[in-house]
């Protein structure tokens, strides 16, 4: 097989009319004339991992005939207990990072990413395949899905306030100079440096490491890639860990009020104030 070529390449070329409407979507939508089987295989790659879990999911969800008795685990791995393991692991992070509430109502976009991503590596270690996630046209989508779930979650929840917090406190009208900057600076951090940075951590560490077992597979014998292999198998592993824990920030710091903490030590103070007059009044 060709560098840089998989069984989706091969697919796409198979097919004239799937070719034809690929050229005609670039041209339409991304504004490339000329979209071949090569450019348009990491969207077909992306397509295949969304089917399979679509398939897996609905698998899974049909061995749940009995809610009650599936609290029990199975004394094996099944693909119910699968599932469970790694939507149970990212939702213990997320409940540990924000608290159970606003876990369970953010997890559909954090845990639907987790899976893309940990199925789209695990995809690239099977020969004849690419993983989705080493091309940036795919991971910048998931970031921009990332950047329009953590701003349509802190509009609904802080209103205005969440664009108007990017100016930092306000100091009077002296210091107005002062807060453009600082809302400017914190504009192009929070919508421009967040995405980009979280889409290309992604892409370099997925690329690289499926650059360099090719590079090991090509110079050495079979045997010789094998630490290259286990270590892209911890990357694989790993990345949808700091994609989805920063998403998480992200979503946290998007949704949480400014006067929560405060208020939580303005209700530990009078919790406070409570008790040692409690204790006052019985020693009298």
């Amino acid at each position: 097989m060709p560098e840089h070529t998989s069984f989706f390449s091969y697919l796409i070329a198979m097919f004239p009319a799937l070719g034809e409407n690929m050229h005609n979507f670039g041209a339409t939508f991304l504004g490339h004339k000329q979209v071949d089987a090569h450019g348009a295989e990491p969207l077909v790659a992306a397509l295949f991992v969304v089917l399979v879990l679509v398939v897996l999911g609905l698998r899974a969800k049909a061995q749940v005939t009995d809610y009650e008795k599936s609290v029990i685990p199975d004394d094996k791995l099944t693909l119910r207990t699968f599932f469970e393991l790694v939507i149970g692991y990212f939702y213990g992070m997320m409940r540990d990072m924000m608290g159970p509430t606003r876990a369970k109502r953010f997890f559909p976009v954090v845990g639907t990413a987790a899976l893309f991503i940990l199925f789209s590596n695990f995809l690239g270690m099977i020969p004849g395949f690419l993983p989705p996630t080493s091309n940036w046209n795919v991971t910048a989508g998931c970031a921009v899905c990332v950047l329009g779930a953590f701003t349509y979650y802190g509009l609904k929840e802080q209103g205005f306030g969440f664009i108007s917090h990017l100016a930092g406190p306000w100091m009077g009208p002296a210091m107005i100079p002062i807060n453009i900057l600082i809302f400017a600076i914190e504009f192009l951090s929070t919508f421009i440096i967040r995405p980009v940075t979280l889409s290309i951590r992604l892409m370099l560490n997925i690329a690289v490491d499926h650059l360099l077992l090719s590079i090991m597979l090509g110079m050495f014998a079979l045997f010789l890639p094998l630490p290259i292999m286990v270590l892209g198998t911890l990357v694989a592993l790993v990345q949808p860990l700091v994609f989805c824990l920063l998403t998480s920030i992200y979503i946290t710091l998007a949704t949480e009020s400014h006067d929560e903490g405060h208020g939580h030590g303005h209700a530990a103070k009078h919790d406070g104030e409570h008790g040692h007059a409690e204790g006052e009044k019985a020693h009298a």
